[in-house]
């Protein structure tokens, strides 16, 4: 099944072993899951890959789970690649695609990611888990812990989506609201985890979720037949959806599936809350927290992303660039897909149409550009975000 050999810090390279259970390196550090990409090579290829599940576990040499009876799927992942004519002939694009990350279980790519961490729970032994989320990797986790049988302890902002709120006490979550952001959250998972004896899922403080969505990365790469695009437009507030497809794109290339071609990535934030941008622009290393952070992309609203370090290396080495969208613009803009593609995208969608736009106008892509933007979530679940939009 799997050839993950190991871990590795993502800062100091330390080696940790697979098949055991690991949060941070000791030097605080993100952990990577390795694998034995040459012996997958040997046994592996490309065109085996579409006789497999039609979900993100087509890829199974590839993710960490070693025994198949320990995947909990919900057939999340192989998402629709979309080519958005109407919207890219009014923009000024003319190969513009959209993966909609929207139609996966519990309407977003945060099931990819949840997937593959819960799974790695049910085969290490793991019966509670705790996650500080703005709303949607909650509610993935309460669905995929849920379908494992496991406990699942959630805190989230007291002004998260109803959506989100209500999705994760229906599937038998314990829910802690918080008068705070998911910085705030995220404190108290870890002041409780010990005592509480709960295994913490945050954003990269485990392995396991970034393994899920990096999956992202390997089905653009199969659905544009191993050719990647020019671009790709990826919504960060934690940012590891595109730390993930850095990582497969390495991977694939190791495969011999695709050749050192890389698109631009493009890093897309809220105004309110644009702590990666703000870090791009200034050429620093890693992001500062960002004080009074507020937008309604509620995915978006990440004062300090423990991955940032990852996220600014893939934009620069790509030859990428970080753009920041209002919510007037990402709304608005939300508007525009839907109504000319039948796309209702999260906010956080909407704002890489903003920031296509932008990066149009400045010439920064070009119109023959293959461009790819990854809507991250369903629309229905934002309903509070667009209301004001269309009163009755």
């Amino acid at each position: 099944m799997t050839t993950a050999t190991h871990l590795e810090c993502s800062r100091c390279a330390k080696r940790y072993a697979a098949g055991e259970i690991h949060n941070l390196c000791e030097c605080g550090g993100p952990l990577l899951v390795r694998y034995d990409l040459q012996k997958a090579r040997e046994s592996w290829n490309r065109e085996w890959i579409p006789n497999g599940p039609s979900s993100m576990w087509r890829y199974a040499p590839v993710l960490p789970v070693s025994k198949p009876s320990a995947i909990i799927s919900l057939g999340e992942g192989m998402t629709p690649l979309i080519h958005t004519k109407r919207l890219g002939a009014r923009l000024g694009a003319d190969d513009l695609w959209v993966k909609d990350e929207g139609v996966n279980p519990t309407g977003s790519f945060k099931a990819r990611g949840l997937s593959c961490a819960i799974s790695m729970c049910a085969e290490l032994g793991i019966k509670k888990v705790a996650i500080p989320s703005a709303g949607n990797a909650a509610g993935a986790m309460s669905a995929y812990a849920a379908a494992a049988g496991m406990e699942a302890y959630i805190f989230m902002p007291r002004d998260v989506p109803q959506s989100n709120y209500i999705e994760c006490c229906a599937t038998g979550a314990k829910v802690t609201l918080v008068n705070g952001l998911i910085s705030d959250c995220g404190k108290m998972v870890a002041a409780r985890k010990d005592a509480e004896g709960w295994f913490e899922i945050s954003t990269l403080k485990e392995p396991y979720r970034i393994e899920g969505k990096k999956t992202m990365g390997y089905e653009v790469a199969e659905q544009f037949r191993w050719e990647l695009p020019d671009a790709i437009f990826y919504p960060c507030g934690g940012g590891v959806g595109m730390i993930g497809m850095w990582k497969a794109f390495e991977e694939m290339e190791t495969l011999g599936w695709i050749g050192k071609k890389r698109p631009k990535m493009i890093a897309v934030q809220a105004e309110g809350c644009a702590p990666i941008v703000r870090a791009f622009e200034q050429g620093k290393a890693e992001s500062e927290f960002f004080a009074n952070a507020e937008t309604v992309a509620s995915g978006l609203r990440v004062p300090k992303a423990i991955g940032d370090f990852l996220v600014l290396n893939a934009v620069r080495e790509s030859n990428g660039t970080a753009v920041a969208a209002s919510d007037d613009e990402m709304i608005q803009a939300g508007v525009e897909l839907a109504s000319d593609e039948g796309i209702f995208a999260a906010p956080e969608g909407g704002a890489c149409v903003a920031a296509l736009k932008k990066l149009l106008a400045s010439g920064f892509l070009k119109r023959q550009d293959r461009i790819v933007i990854y809507n991250t979530g369903s629309g229905l679940k934002y309903l509070e975000a667009y209301s004001p939009r269309f009163p009755r």
